[in-house]
């Protein structure tokens, strides 16, 4: 392979990765322009005001900028309101009534904002109707009402091009951060059982726990932007609550056999133990890329029959262990920790079954039923 197509080929797939980030920086571009224009061919004195907006509520999900969009707006109204009023009631021409009006516009509204932080904008609309008329020589009242619609015209322009320039639905994006938490736990798995017990890399472990819970707490804000979607009428795509749930429960089972074989077993168990558990592994991480694999696409997941072999085949050594009274000779610490594997296991199969029964409802294909693991 040639470096040009070996570059290509990189480019190819860094383009795929980042479309998302790629996409956003295309919308923010045009809104800019877009607001520009607009705002200069009604002949608005600060275009300024409305690019910001455009921008500000540019977000990554339709459902974020819409959720933005009104906080921006109803905090530019209540600011702007606040801030005018106080601008007209109290005469501020000189410096040190300036700074107390100035006091009086931020104080207020910044302990609203310290408690509700989607009103962050009202103290900024505030401020900018005080101390605009000192710059541009209008009248509070003509700073107001151009303040108010500069803004306004920004989140019209702002919604309008999330809506139809390469929109970025938030279930989207939630389907694919499921599809890296699959991912980080394929790879936990792995690291958990892929070698001998006991002899894990823990900060490695650690940071892909870390990973895991920083990808579910991206995941709940999609789900959320999501759920706006819906509301609005904006998006039909199934509830994301049971895929939330289903994960969350996964990671809990994969810490738990964690914990498991955290400790090293003795060397009969891990003689006996180590390639089963190793080979399930293995089978778990490839089906779980797979299934991550199958949801951002809205397919149907894969079936899960090798991967219910390499569980039955650990699950029935670890019974034979127990029925040959290999367990007689181990501290009671270690009897329980192979029984908690064994129950980590059996909980694992069960929610990989409600895994790929959920998969299968986020399928585009309809009338086909869940394709789930054996029993």
């Amino acid at each position: 392979m040639t470096r040009l197509a070996a570059f290509r080929r990189w480019l190819g797939g860094w383009l795929r990765r980042h479309r998302i980030e790629l996409a956003l920086a295309l919308r923010m571009t045009l809104a800019a322009v877009a607001a520009l224009l607009v705002t200069q061919a009604l002949g608005l004195p600060v275009p300024l005001w409305s690019v910001l907006t455009a921008l500000i509520v540019m977000q990554l999900s339709v459902g974020r900028s819409l959720r933005t969009s009104v906080d921006y707006l109803l905090g530019t109204i209540g600011g702007t309101i606040y801030g005018g009023v106080l601008a007209l009631l109290i005469p501020h021409g000189r410096e040190g009534a300036l700074l107390a009006v100035l006091v009086l516009a931020v104080a207020p509204l910044a302990v609203l904002a310290a408690f509700k932080r989607n009103l962050n904008a009202v103290p900024v609309a505030s401020i900018i109707i005080v101390l605009m008329p000192a710059i541009s020589h209008a009248s509070p009242l003509d700073q107001a009402v151009y303040r108010v619609v500069e803004v306004a015209l920004g989140v019209v322009v702002g919604l309008l091009v999330s809506f139809l320039v390469l929109p970025a639905g938030a279930h989207q994006q939630a389907r694919q951060e499921a599809a890296r938490v699959l991912d980080l736990l394929a790879r936990s798995l792995v690291s958990l059982l892929g070698g001998p017990a006991g002899r894990q890399d823990r900060p490695a472990l650690v940071r892909l726990y870390d990973a895991t819970g920083q990808a579910l707490a991206q995941l709940e804000t999609s789900a959320a932007e999501g759920e706006s979607e819906r509301r609005a009428r904006l998006s039909s795509d199934p509830d994301t609550s049971p895929l939330r749930r289903t994960l969350q429960r996964l990671r809990h089972d994969i810490i738990m056999i964690g914990r498991s074989v955290e400790v090293a077993m003795t060397a009969d168990l891990q003689a006996r133990l180590g390639p089963p558990l190793a080979a399930f592994a293995a089978a778990a991480a490839e089906h779980l890329t797979a299934e991550g694999a199958a949801l951002v696409a809205r397919r149907l997941p894969p079936d899960g029959i090798a991967l219910d072999r390499a569980l039955s085949v650990c699950l029935a050594e670890i019974a034979a262990i127990r029925g040959e009274g290999l367990l007689r000779g181990l501290p009671d610490a270690g009897v329980h920790r192979v029984f908690a594997l064994e129950f980590g296991l059996e909980q694992l199969r069960r929610d990989l079954a409600d895994l790929a029964g959920v998969i299968a409802s986020h399928a585009a294909t309809p009338g086909v039923a869940p394709q789930e693991l054996p029993q």
